[in-house]
């Protein structure tokens, strides 16, 4: 993740977030690395065991970074 941001400095990712191996915790530390200014959790709410919400994922962030809310199914454009 870290290489990544050297390289391209994305300003948004998407990251899944949905708790069953890859959660809100570990797509913070991914965000952290990262530094996108816009995060789009992927990967949650899609089945019962996918109980991460973007809610968690914000939480977790310092202030400034946008977690986009959508539901899945959803389109999102800057």
């Amino acid at each position: 993740m870290k290489l990544i941001r050297e390289l391209y400095r994305p300003k948004v990712a998407m990251l899944p977030s949905g708790a069953l191996y890859h959660g809100p915790k570990e797509a913070a530390m991914a965000a952290r690395f990262l530094e996108p200014e816009i995060i789009l959790p992927i990967h949650f709410g899609t089945v019962p065991q996918l109980t991460g919400t973007p809610q968690e994922l914000a939480a977790l962030l310092p202030a400034g970074v946008q977690v986009v809310e959508w539901i899945p199914g959803e389109e999102y454009s800057a």
